[in-house]
């Protein structure tokens, strides 16, 4: 781990994460690519046992506030998710010959992600606020829309409606989250 770095697990924190993809391209780009990382993220979600508060997958990046993971830590779910993407995006066909990738093929290297994530313990209700609000209005304040009810990649509709998305927000059933009190 890069000197100065520090990942703070075990004391039942809430955790903003960001992730790029490889040198910030527009990887998640299309639609497609955005619901199969939600897809992905899911499994993850019931896989390991986290909370998932809020989401946006922006075409180059993707935001998370998620509890700590019951069976394992948040830097062992972003790799789950990232490879788990990454695999799934690697058997897609190609657009020019589309037959998939396979690992084995000699292929020029193709990267899906940057290797670390930004990892930001939330452990107020003000500060899960900002990191929800922030989320929420990357698209718009991006220009991809002009209300963040349009952009169905992020948990804002859940929010401001009720509406259930590919993902499921404020599971408690699968563990029981800790906020400390307001600062």
């Amino acid at each position: 781990m890069p000197s100065g770095l520090k990942r703070y697990y075990g004391s039942g924190d809430l955790h903003f994460i960001t992730s790029s993809c490889y040198r910030r391209q527009a990887l998640l780009g299309s639609a497609e690519r955005r619901d199969l990382f939600l897809a992905v993220l899911e499994q993850v979600r019931v896989r390991y046992g986290c909370v998932v508060l809020g989401y946006v997958v922006m075409p180059e990046h993707f935001h998370l506030l998620i509890s700590e993971p019951e069976r394992c830590t948040p830097s062992v779910a972003m790799q789950a998710l990232k490879l788990g993407f990454a695999r799934r995006v690697m058997a897609l066909p190609r657009r020019h010959d589309q037959r998939p990738i396979s690992l084995g093929e000699k292929a020029p290297p193709f990267h899906i992600w940057q290797r670390r994530f930004y990892d930001f313990n939330v452990w107020s209700e003000a500060k899960r606020i900002e990191k929800l609000r922030y989320m929420h209005r990357n698209p718009v304040k991006r220009g991809l829309v002009k209300e963040p009810d349009q952009w169905r990649w992020s948990s804002f509709r859940f929010y401001a409606y009720g509406e259930a998305g590919a993902v499921r927000i404020n599971d408690t059933e699968v563990l029981t989250m800790k906020v400390r009190g307001a600062s």
